[in-house]
């Protein structure tokens, strides 16, 4: 089997639910307060429980691109990593997409960090902050392939990419066709 090959049968695109994943990590399309919300945000604090707001309070906060770990508390998976990712402006400069790259790679970093072996993304800065689905999809694919690829991939044994919808799902398989060597 070939490298790419290997590589992109370490991530698994599903429809489902984040907050049930039976992984090491799950990532949280966070916001820069890192206070809970709506959408993915506001589920995953749901079921996570009191706790993760109270260890959220004392990392203050987490700036646009960056990502943040606190423990899982009642989620299945033992940690959250909070990734803020930029709200959709439309802008064409490329701001937004190494902005939204860099969400993606911190969030592994952090994993790797945590000895976290499989992690578990839902779409960052798809919902309300309006990132078109498939434009973030194959940023989101590209930048993990290149993480897995790099120094330190081998850390990561699986990245599942958790879909709300199906279209969601059809936008991350069709980005991921296109990276196929």
């Amino acid at each position: 089997m070939r490298e790419g090959n290997a590589i992109r049968s370490r991530i698994v695109i599903k429809e489902g639910d984040i907050t049930e994943e039976r992984a090491d990590a799950i990532v949280n399309a966070a916001n820069e307060g890192l206070l809970g919300g709506g959408g993915v945000d506001g589920a995953i604090h749901r079921v996570a429980g009191p706790a993760l707001l109270d260890e959220c309070r004392k990392l203050r906060g987490c700036k646009t691109g960056d990502a943040k770990a606190t423990r899982g508390y009642r989620l299945p998976a033992k940690w959250v990593i909070h990734a803020v990712g930029p709200v959709w402006y439309g802008n064409r400069d490329g701001g937004e997409e190494r902005l939204l790259a860099s969400a993606y790679r911190r969030s592994l970093e952090e994993a790797v960090r945590i000895g976290a072996r499989t992690v578990a993304f839902s779409a960052i800065s798809t919902g309300v902050y309006g990132y078109p689905k498939d434009e973030a999809a194959r940023v989101a694919v590209k930048t993990i392939i290149a993480f897995l690829e790099g120094d330190q991939g081998a850390a990561i044994d699986e990245v599942r990419l958790v879909c709300f919808s199906q279209e969601s799902k059809n936008c991350h398989e069709a980005a991921l066709a296109e990276q196929q060597p």
